[in-house]
């Protein structure tokens, strides 16, 4: 039986990029994407939601999203959606889903050197120890 794991968006950063490095030294950074979708209502009403993406970013590509995204700036990312969960101080569990990023892409604006791809495996290699939060 066949699984997939794959996440296609394309919007716009929401918050600043966190950029933090783990005892290790590996860089990982936390950022929010909105992706807005527009719709027309029976009654004619244009109408248009969004949603909210909780982004983390591994090694270089991390480094790189620090160095050129800002809030507003237009984002393309390719990963895998992955929920984790911990217990907080009392014991209440709590879960958040995040979109692990293995490719980057910064759209509009200026342009860079080059385009960031994600160049090392999203968890395969990290350790539960090396999560800064």
């Amino acid at each position: 039986m066949a699984n997939l794991n794959k996440t296609l968006i394309i919007g716009n950063v929401g918050k600043p990029v966190e950029l933090r490095y783990t005892p290790s030294g590996k860089a990982v950074a936390n950022f929010t994407v909105a992706v807005n979708s527009f719709y027309t209502k029976l009654d004619g009403e244009k109408k248009q939601d969004t949603e909210w993406f909780s982004v983390v970013v591994w090694g270089k590509m991390a480094e790189a999203c620090n160095q050129y995204l800002d809030k507003g700036k237009q984002v393309f990312i390719e990963g895998q959606m992955k929920t984790r969960s911990w217990d907080d101080k009392d014991s209440m569990k709590h879960y958040k889903t995040e979109l692990l990023a293995r490719q980057v892409q910064f759209l509009g604006g200026k342009p860079i050197e080059k385009e960031v791809v994600g160049d090392e495996p999203v968890s395969e290699e990290i350790e539960p120890e090396d999560i800064p939060f």
